[in-house]
């Protein structure tokens, strides 16, 4: 299991082809690559992400610690980046590795629910008409509540 949470971008596929290479008993990999988005509502210049050192890496190692438990996983990876980024610009990545790819499938996708409501980043949108924090949305607490129930 590798984390960063990082300002400086990545090479997303010098980072996946590694991260695949070192899976030589897993007969699965998944992939998941969040992109920072323009807003319907306003233009959006940069996304701030913000977080506290140190505790932001505790909790997504504790989540991803998690996943490796309850999904069978051979191994993960989890990259996110905080400061000033612009539309267009890779926000994170999210790589499983499994036996079986339905493991793999959702071991990445409780990893991306648990990351989108529970990681302690703080998001800013500024745009040309002026900046708002981005608030938690129902989606995403739903989407978090089906790996609750199970």
């Amino acid at each position: 299991m590798r984390i960063f949470v990082q300002d400086a971008p990545f090479d997303l596929g010098a980072e996946t082809a590694a991260f695949a290479q070192a899976q030589n008993s897993m007969g699965a990999i998944v992939t998941f690559t969040g992109v920072v988005r323009d807003t319907p509502d306003h233009a959006l210049d940069v996304m701030e992400i913000e977080h506290y050192p140190g505790m932001t890496e505790k909790a997504i190692s504790s989540i991803a610690e998690q996943a490796i438990k309850r999904f069978g996983l051979g191994d993960a990876l989890i990259i996110h980046r905080h400061g000033r980024l612009a539309p267009g610009e890779v926000i994170m990545m999210v790589a499983t590795a499994a036996r079986h790819r339905k493991n793999a499938f959702d071991g990445a996708e409780f990893l991306m629910d648990y990351l989108k409501s529970r990681a302690p980043f703080w998001k800013r949108e500024v745009g040309h008409d002026g900046a708002n924090w981005v608030e938690a949305r129902d989606e995403d607490e739903d989407a978090l509540s089906r790996w609750l129930k199970s």
